[in-house]
């Protein structure tokens, strides 16, 4: 059964747990009022994002949600994701998958990263169909990656990826985290949403979402998440254009809740297609079989469907004389962004 996203933003509201069910309330009313904004099982829950500075939460609502596998976001006065609350442990061999991950060695790790470089690249070529040189020269990029992308080939894509997934609408587009202004703020609230999704994904499948294959920032607790999303950020890029065309750049709940709704967005893996949610629990549960098995090919990373239809696994694609004959591109941006 898919699970449920729920976002409090419009009221205040008190969330408590009562056989199960988590209550969201109004301030000042009592549980035996039975005059609740809502009743929904915890069990159905997958993610809560609290967005009001008057939202309060009793002991027992954390608990639940985190004992039903749910993750909670709270957003602060800047109305982006502040804090992630994410469960413990969500598989009983834990310890097991652990030592797995930990014990991957030094080659595993980058027949990972070249695998997830390779989806990102070919899912950024899908984003740019109204781009046909850019997606061209994409396709030819995602060639070349080799083992730890050691010729950081996602960098070379992301030169030419920034400088037309938004040139519908913006003539000259430099991606800045933490800059207000749209659409980097759109970004930076639709990538925050993802990454606790895949936190929560990893940490069902007994991973540790600290322990990554590239990512190694000492600071950084969500490593292996923000790995294991790279090729999903492009779903994230296409719901912030689409707003941007329907002249929709303010970070208000309505456009909250479209990002929110992406962990419903159509992908497609090994087991054909299906939502977001459920990939990457398939996407989760594959990376385990790896570390537990030093076989990367088993990765299942979910490809973004664009207007119904997965960019082929057999497009055609430029040779690398192609490269040489497009235009050179802007600086790039920060990677990893």
């Amino acid at each position: 059964m898919l699970k449920r996203s729920i976002e409090i933003s419009r009221h205040p509201a008190h969330l408590a747990v009562e056989h199960g069910q988590l209550l969201i309330l109004r301030p000042g009313e009592r549980k035996q009022d039975a005059r609740f904004d809502a009743r929904i099982p915890c069990e159905d829950i997958a993610l809560v994002v609290t967005d009001h500075r008057e939202v309060t939460f009793s002991h027992s609502a954390l608990v639940a949600l985190a004992e039903h596998g749910a993750s909670l976001v709270v957003c602060g006065a800047d109305h982006l994701p502040a804090a992630i609350l994410l469960p413990v442990s969500g598989h009983t061999e834990v310890a097991a998958r652990m030592r797995d991950q930990m014990n991957a060695g030094a080659v595993l790790p980058k027949q990972l990263w070249k695998r997830i470089v390779v989806a990102k690249v070919r899912a950024q070529a899908g984003n740019l169909d109204h781009a046909p040189a850019a997606q061209t020269r994409l396709l030819a990029l995602a060639r070349r990656v080799r083992s730890g992308d050691a010729a950081n080939v996602e960098a070379q894509a992301a030169r030419t990826y920034w400088g037309h997934v938004f040139s519908q609408r913006i003539a000259s587009f430099r991606r800045v985290p933490g800059e207000r202004e749209c659409p980097n703020n759109l970004l930076d609230y639709g990538y925050a949403v993802l990454r606790a999704a895949v936190a929560r994904a990893l940490i069902g499948a007994g991973l540790h979402p600290t322990l990554g294959i590239s990512h190694s920032n000492r600071s950084n607790t969500f490593a292996l998440a923000d790995d294991l999303m790279e090729p999903l950020r492009p779903l994230v890029d296409r719901r912030a254009r689409e707003l941007m065309i329907g002249d929709d750049h303010d970070l208000d709940q309505l456009t909250k809740a479209q990002f929110i709704r992406l962990q419903d967005a159509t992908v497609r893996t090994e087991a054909g297609i299906g939502p977001l949610t459920v990939a990457l629990a398939r996407y989760a549960a594959s990376l385990a079989r790896c570390f537990a098995s030093g076989n990367d090919a088993l990765l299942d990373i979910p490809a973004p469907v664009w207007s119904g239809e997965a960019l082929p696994a057999d497009a055609p694609e430029a040779d690398d004389e192609t490269l040489d004959d497009l235009p050179d591109d802007p600086e790039p941006p920060p990677c990893h962004t």
